[in-house]
């Protein structure tokens, strides 16, 4: 069903390859991404759970015979599916039914509870992780520069035209979301508070089944997240955050469960921790850094402006590095990479770690400003040097991804310097 205003997203292939393998796909992430767009466009049919005609009546017809609304021209995409759990087993029972790949499309933008679901779907519907826009998909990125060909020895140095720190304050503030790439930067912020709204309003109680979930501090877990983004704060910091801030009393075992709430509406994207080999000598922390879905969502959480991050350049940093992991991450995955980061007990850090499928690993640091690039790539080399020498298996390369720099190159010590906006898979 091809949109002729249809953006193309970096995904695309990789659901047309699913589509190839498996009988079904599964779309999933947060709200306003792109999944139903993206997934209209890979299908032929189509039935929506959530369309308001006749009163409701598609949800209501899919409750009833899940099996009536798998009809259609194939694939067929199913709009937020778990609004019906049963269309699980349905669409499940139906691929083996038929034994023809590419039938179904599925789109979630949170994960049900298990309940209801009888089987699992392995071998037959396959899932496919869908995040907002990086900057190449959104075209604040020239892509001139491959990630995956600095990553395999096939870079060249490029130009780039100069890069403004207000610029990429609004790319912050704007985030990823399709549906804000035409507003105006003034008021391009409004999208994301919108989105804190609804969530608190509607989309929380719609996937908790327990009925003392208090909205308000759960309000209070996402500002003290937004605080904390991009950091390995525990779940006792977040605690004394809240309470520090806001005088608030919350348990540890209530933050754990809005946490889980907040996971299943893909509201959190955390990094998990890269260890180099298992026989290093070297201690590796096992804390996750803490990320939400989009770095726009904080700057709401936190009530910042394009301006506003200018004035606080620390914050800046930190919301700038949330920018910069959320479009590795999806650069990664289109060549089957995986995103990580780097942490060990003698205080050596990585902000970003990409693994390749063969074991080859990059080395990644994220910098603002252009002054930066120095320290960053001595600290590179440092760790990868300790790695080395404790036994772990080094670096096939060393990156500086930056902000504030006009050029991709070289250094001649060996670390490549790129800035975001020249970045692409």
């Amino acid at each position: 069903m091809s949109r002729a205003d249809y953006k193309p997203r970096l995904v695309d292939h990789q659901v047309q390859d699913y589509l190839s393998a498996l009988g079904a796909v599964v779309i999933e992430g947060p709200k306003w991404c792109g999944k139903t767009w993206t997934s209209s466009q890979a299908s032929r049919s189509e039935f929506l759970l959530g369309s308001s005609e006749g009163n409701f009546q598609n949800k209501r017809l899919a409750e009833l015979s899940p099996e009536t609304v798998l009809v259609g021209e194939t694939p067929r995409m199913l709009d937020e599916w778990q609004e019906v759990p049963l269309l699980w087993d349905a669409v499940r029972a139906e691929v083996d039914k038929r034994n023809l790949k590419g039938q179904f499309i599925l789109t979630g933008s949170s994960t049900p509870n298990r309940k209801g679901i009888l089987h699992s779907g392995a071998g037959r519907i396959g899932r496919i992780r869908m995040r907002p826009m990086s900057l190449y998909e959104s075209g604040s990125s020239s892509g001139a520069v491959s990630l995956q060909a600095i990553i395999s020895g096939g870079f060249s140095p490029v130009l780039n035209g100069e890069v403004h720190l207000l610029d990429l304050a609004a790319m912050v503030v704007r985030g990823g979301w399709p549906g804000n790439l035409s507003t105006p930067p003034e008021t391009a912020g409004i999208v994301a508070k919108e989105y804190i709204k609804a969530l608190l309003e509607n989309d929380i109680r719609r996937v908790n089944e327990d009925s003392h979930l208090d909205v308000r501090k759960v309000h209070l877990l996402l500002r003290s997240l937004a605080r904390n983004e991009s950091t390995t704060s525990s779940i006792a910091v977040l605690k004394n955050d809240i309470s520090g801030v806001d005088g608030e009393n919350v348990d540890e075992d209530s933050l754990r469960n809005y946490m889980n709430v907040l996971s299943r509406l893909f509201l959190i994207d955390n990094q998990q921790p890269f260890a180099p080999a298992i026989r290093s000598s070297l201690r590796i922390k096992q804390s996750e850094k803490r990320h939400l879905a989009d770095p726009s969502l904080a700057c709401a959480l936190l009530n910042l402006t394009a301006q506003g991050l200018i004035n606080d350049l620390e914050t800046f940093g930190f919301l700038f590095e949330a920018l910069c992991v959320r479009d590795l991450r999806i650069y990664a995955e289109v060549f089957g990479a995986q995103l990580y980061h780097y942490q060990d007990y003698k205080n050596n850090e990585m902000d970003a770690v990409i693994e390749m499928p063969n074991e080859q690993w990059c080395g990644i640091e994220i910098k603002l400003g252009a002054k930066q690039i120095e320290n960053a790539a001595h600290n590179l080399l440092r760790i990868n040097d300790a790695i080395i020498k404790a036994g772990g298996r080094g670096a096939s390369c060393l990156l500086v991804v930056c902000g504030l720099s006009n050029a991709a190159y070289q250094r001649p010590d060996g670390v490549f310097v790129v800035p975001i906006t020249m970045l692409k898979p």
